[in-house]
């Protein structure tokens, strides 16, 4: 592989990322071209540096990594997205790879393995962690539809029906029918142990 790829690092939490960034460094084919600790700044940062591989946090301010990888597909093509978690589970990776995320690795993975796991990203190859991947084979499919998820996900903060109906340009009636039936589904007494369910098992 000729050249240098140029890496786009997203990470709400500093230390890890500078430690990232400083121990990346020292591999002669890899730059760290911009960091962010958001996922909107993510998005800016790639829109203005173009980089070859993005590295994202999985749970970030703002939007999550697969969020951030939706988008960067549209927009940023020619980048190519993997994503780093501490706590990988099964509903994520699914939601990674249909976004299109090239890399899915957990925290614990060593700096040089990371540094070979961005190579292979660029080249066009694929890195999923053998744990998550059984994980989530053993995990199963969500239940529930995307509307259903994403009613959950708006209801997550505590939001009042009349809000969530205002948000979604829905009758806060037919809220009330998918919030209802998300929460049957997963088995919850009510919308907010139904959303800490669903998050849980990574399907929001």
């Amino acid at each position: 592989m000729t050249g240098t790829v140029r890496v786009l690092l997203a990470d709400d939490e500093h230390l890890i990322r500078g430690a990232l960034a400083a121990l990346l460094s020292f591999e002669d084919d890899l730059r760290v071209v911009a960091e962010a600790a958001s996922g909107p700044e993510a998005l800016a940062m790639a829109r203005a540096h173009r980089p070859d591989v993005a590295v994202l946090d999985l749970e970030m301010p703002g939007a999550d990594g697969v969020t951030v990888a939706t988008s960067l597909r549209a927009e940023v093509p020619e980048c190519r997205v993997m994503i780093v978690t501490g706590h990988g589970r099964p509903g994520h990776l699914k939601r990674a790879l249909a976004a299109g995320v090239r890399g899915f690795v957990p925290k614990t993975v060593s700096a040089q393995r990371l540094a070979e796991i961005i190579r292979t990203v660029h080249g066009g190859g694929r890195y999923v962690d053998s744990e998550l991947a059984a994980d989530a084979i053993s995990a199963g499919e969500s239940p529930l539809t995307a509307r259903e998820a994403e009613l959950l996900t708006l209801a997550a903060d505590g939001a009042p029906v009349a809000e969530i109906a205002a948000r979604a340009c829905l009758s806060p009636g037919t809220v009330r029918n998918y919030l209802s039936s998300a929460t049957a589904k997963l088995g919850a007494e009510n919308r907010h142990a139904a959303v800490r369910a669903a998050r849980r098992r990574g399907w929001l």
